[in-house]
């Protein structure tokens, strides 16, 4: 019997933090201005929201820092939860990322490209359609679906190839985001006054605040995916936290920056009526050219949001089979390119079936939420139990302020996890069902690796 072949590691840590980074900036930060504004009417407010939205994302890094330097193996979070809580818990987590999670994020953010580029009026027939039976299908989903299956290649020739892009396409989304922080401030009709001004009906108090301050975790929301690829990238008991930790700072600093700018160029009530706020402000200091690169900044956002997501996600089912306890063809490794190449086949696949069974962008978007933000505690919360179970186990890097640290990041992700079942009872229904599906399937395979 031959040896198994294993994924290369070939990733470093500009690609780690790159994974971070890029993972993360979507197209959050270009939209969640207003609904930020809406729900406490001052400049700030949000900016505290920025502020405390990122000190929470850096309190899951720190400890995910830990997890994943004591823990450096493909699949990340499925591994501290299966170590933690057991195989049951481990095939759950990854069950519910292999069916819902990874394929409605990879859905949602190719969905999200195209309405993006739908904005250009050159590209206005995206929404037309190209077949209406038995299925229909417009143009649009035709690109989403192109985009999906490129990034699906470069995944599959080699991962350093998708670190490459990632890294490349990532520094140049930094600089289209400086860019526009550089024209914002630049603008003669802007205003240091902008920033006392506030929006007439917020919501206001402690619920436009957590409402804001969701808002701001959502566009934060990402940074833990990087711990999947642990088993490629090299050295990662020294990589992954200063991945993590660099990535969440770098990404704070760019989102306070694009807001200052934004609140330069446009008082609060303006920025509170617009649904766009990033492409109104370009749009006053450069004309419509302006606009046209917010969404161009947009859509490149979520190219590489997209290739981050795969990348990561191809690792999770990955790990399962490895333990033999999912579909053994997902533990495949591509002999020349070092890759779980049927596991990228198949998730995209999945994204690909998931995208036109959907009947709109919200479905996609609100299919993810619940199951992540449970998901998230349940990760967290394992640094207690590794701290108890395996006190002498070597922890190349121990989490800064446990366990305070690790406990306020958990009490954030709780009230996230609350005021999504809250926002959409009905998708986290769907979602509870998903989950509570795998135990049969686990049994099942459970049975057989025993059998076995």
């Amino acid at each position: 019997m031959g040896l198994r072949l294993e994924l290369a590691q070939r990733l470093t840590t500009s690609h780690a933090a790159a994974i971070v980074v890029g993972t993360v900036i979507g197209s959050g930060i270009f939209l969640v201005p207003t609904e930020m504004m809406q729900a406490v009417g001052s400049a700030n407010l949000v900016f505290a929201a920025w502020i405390a939205g990122a000190l929470l994302s850096m309190c899951g890094a720190l400890t995910y820092a830990e997890l994943g330097a004591m823990k450096p193996q493909a699949g990340g979070e499925y591994v501290f939860i299966r170590d933690a809580y057991g195989p049951l818990g481990g095939f759950l987590y990854g069950w519910t990322y292999f069916i819902i999670a990874v394929p409605g994020t990879l859905a949602t953010v190719a969905t999200g490209i195209v309405r993006v580029l739908g904005t250009f009026a050159p590209l206005a027939f995206l929404g037309d359609p190209v077949i209406s039976r038995p299925l229909a299908i417009t143009y649009g989903q035709l690109l989403a679906i192109a985009a999906i299956v490129l990034i699906a290649f470069i995944n599959w020739i080699g991962v350093e190839r998708a670190g490459e892009f990632q890294l490349f396409f990532t520094i140049l989304k930094i600089g289209i985001i400086l860019a526009i922080v550089v024209a914002g401030f630049s603008y003669r009709g802007g205003a240091w006054h902008n920033f006392s001004t506030s929006h007439p009906n917020p919501i206001g108090g402690t619920a436009g605040f957590m409402a804001a301050l969701l808002a701001a975790l959502w566009a934060y929301d990402g940074w833990n995916l990087v711990t999947t690829v642990s088993g490629e990238i090299r050295d990662p008991q020294r990589s992954l936290p200063i991945a993590l930790a660099f990535g969440v700072a770098s990404v704070a600093v760019l989102y306070i920056a694009v807001n200052a700018a934004l609140q330069f160029v446009m008082p609060a009530s303006a920025i509170a009526a617009s649904p766009q706020p990033a492409s109104a402000a370009m749009a006053l200091v450069l004309g419509r050219w302006g606009a046209g690169i917010v969404s161009v900044g947009m859509a490149l956002s979520m190219l590489v949001c997209l290739n981050g997501n795969l990348m990561t996600g191809a690792r999770i089912p990955f790990a399962m089979s490895r333990d033999r306890c999912f579909f053994p063809a997902l533990a495949q490794v591509h002999p020349r390119f070092r890759t779980p190449s049927t596991a990228i086949v198949v998730q995209s696949a999945l994204a690909v079936a998931l995208m036109l069974a959907a009947q709109s962008f919200r479905q996609l978007f609100s299919l993810t939420l619940f199951a992540e933000y449970l998901f998230y505690i349940a990760a967290t919360a394992s640094v207690f139990i590794f701290r108890l179970k395996e006190p002498g186990a070597v922890r190349p890097y121990r989490t800064w302020g446990y366990p305070v640290v690790p406990l306020l990041f958990i009490a954030a992700s709780l009230i996230l996890l609350y005021y999504s079942f809250r926002a959409d009872v009905r998708y986290s229904l769907l979602e509870i069902a998903m989950i509570a599906a795998g135990v049969p399937l686990y049994l099942y395979f459970a049975a057989k690796r025993s059998s076995a």
